[in-house]
């Protein structure tokens, strides 16, 4: 054999020997490439099955809008967390509505204002899941669901024997057990609306949804509501003129959100039973009360020597001159003014929605803080619009007479048009209380007295994150009536955002993702090619 025969020969068998080992090669890394992939995916699963079990028993926030508009308060979470039932949430519509609820109002908006404003209801959902969320934590639980009542009338039938009132589509009823709330399509419109602070070129949007939703399942949850009679009529007359009956509904409603079971009465021809109410609330009455009417309301607060009833009443506006309501007080210690406190060192500007006008109203202060309690932020102020200062008797028994907030010290009065020089703080809201004891035990009926009825309007007590009255006034209620401490769920404003450019900005984005990110990949794919091709 030629020594170039050999050669060839070798040549061939060393590439049959090579072209196994390099198949054997492919092989090996195929195999670590397909391993390394099924691990991944296991990795990426497993990863996705904890993060969920971890999101249901502690929520994560991964809100990134600056005005937190998918969050909710810390005191609705505290709420939540504190739920020991099982709570329903039907809302009477698809999800999809929310949607469509949206553009309508921004057409209107758009419309009325000549801008474009943002009306996001479809948050109302994604808020009403974080509620599901945050209950898994505590011992209940809150079912969501979406129902069409028009293709589904049996929810509604089903309803009927724990609620008298209409349901129709667009509400949401929160249940729990044999309790009933529904929110009403109008009150969902009215989640989103603008400040009381929005003009024609300035619109700020705020949404005050969660205080109404966390207000109904604490309504629900309840299992010892207070009952109160809110005073409206007498013998069939209205007790008030159209301004302070806004300011009674005002309180109504605010009394409801925040877990209190409100019935409306006349004050002559209904019972003021004490088995049917524990407060009876009578606000800023413009008429005098029968006699008779008074000693209805004195048996009421004695209770049969049993006593643990309460009042609440507050002084008109306009109308001083109630001489029998006047001594009915003035067995309690106390005995308000005709006058008005001004003080010109500490007013604010506030819109009064009962006067439909912008007013400046005093900044009052807090003489007793355990009455009042813990205030999230202390440095709101609190106003007392028209406040006719309120003074202490001195009578031989043995009434408990307590100062909750006061004017400033440089509060002067003002009376018939005129106003008097001396400075000096002033009563604006007391507590009067009677008791009685049995062995060891001390039982007690309360009257509390607000000397401004503009402190319970309603555009002051929903804009909580520019007043302390809806904090304040909740813990004095509460601690009035014995009722359990509770937080008022502050209104979250919306920021808004404009986006606007100009034609060369315009321009240079379109060139950037037409032209250069494309170039850009095309470039890097065939860098990859070539190296791989030469490899």
């Amino acid at each position: 054999m030629s020594k170039e025969k050999e050669i060839k020969e070798t040549a061939a068998e060393n590439a049959v020997e090579a072209k196994p080992k390099r198949n054997l090669k492919k092989l090996k890394f195929g195999s670590m490439s397909a391993v390394t992939i099924i691990l991944v995916i296991a990795v990426v699963i497993a990863a996705n099955i904890v993060c969920g079990l971890l999101t249901q028993r502690y929520p994560m926030k991964f809100d990134l809008t600056p005005d937190n508009r998918h969050e909710i308060s810390e005191e609705s979470i505290t709420v939540l967390e504190a739920i020991d039932k099982d709570v329903e949430i039907i809302v009477t519509t698809t999800e999809e509505y929310f949607q469509a609820l949206a553009v309508n109002y921004e057409n209107m908006f758009y419309q009325y204002y000549g801008a474009i404003v943002e009306c996001p209801y479809d948050i109302i959902p994604e808020i009403l899941d974080k509620y599901s969320v945050y209950a898994e934590s505590g011992s209940g639980s809150i079912d969501v669901s979406y129902i069409d009542v028009t293709k589904n009338p049996d929810v509604i039938t089903d309803l009927s024997q724990y609620y008298n009132g209409e349901i129709n589509e667009g509400g949401i009823i929160v249940k729990c057990g044999e309790r009933v709330k529904f929110i009403t399509p109008e009150e969902v419109s009215a989640m989103i609306a603008p400040s009381q602070n929005s003009s024609q070129g300035n619109i700020t949007m705020t949404f005050a949804g969660e205080s109404v939703l966390t207000s109904a399942i604490k309504a629900v949850t309840d299992a010892n509501p207070v009952r109160a009679a809110i005073v409206s009529s007498m013998n069939g007359s209205g007790i008030f003129d159209q301004t302070h009956s806004m300011i009674a509904g005002s309180l109504m409603d605010f009394m409801s959100k925040n877990g209190y079971d409100c019935v409306e009465i006349d004050i002559g021809t209904d019972a003021l039973s004490t088995e049917d109410y524990d407060v009876i609330v009578v606000a800023a009455p413009a008429i005098d009360f029968t006699t008779d009417i008074i000693t209805k309301l004195s048996d009421f607060l004695y209770n049969d020597g049993n006593y643990e009833k309460d009042l609440i009443y507050i002084q008109n506006g306009y109308s001083t001159q109630l001489p029998n309501i006047a001594e009915f007080l003035a067995e309690w210690k106390i005995q308000i003014e005709s006058s008005v406190i001004l003080d010109q060192s500490n007013m604010v500007q506030a819109g009064i929605a009962a006067l439909n006008n912008v007013t400046y109203a005093p900044a009052v202060e807090i003489a007793d803080t355990e009455i009042t309690g813990t205030l999230a932020n202390e440095a709101l102020p609190i106003i007392a619009p028209q406040a006719r200062p309120i003074t202490i008797l001195s009578k031989n028994n043995e009434t408990i007479v307590k100062e909750i907030v006061k004017s400033s010290s440089s509060s002067t009065l003002y009376e018939d048009e005129k106003e008097s020089g001396e400075s000096a703080a002033y009563n604006v809201v007391v507590k009067a209380r009677k008791e009685t004891s049995a062995g060891l035990d001390t039982y007690g009926s309360d009257i509390l007295v607000i000397g401004s009825p503009f402190m319970l309007d309603s555009a002051v007590l929903s804009g909580s994150n520019t007043y302390n009255n809806a904090n304040v006034m909740l813990n004095v209620i509460n601690e009035t009536t014995g009722k359990e401490a509770s937080a008022v769920i502050p209104e979250k404003v919306f920021d808004q955002y404009t986006l606007a450019l100009t034609n060369g900005a315009a321009r240079l984005i379109l060139i950037v993702v037409v032209v250069v990110i494309p170039l850009l990949i095309g470039i890097a794919g065939f860098c990859v090619l070539l190296w791989r091709k030469n490899k």
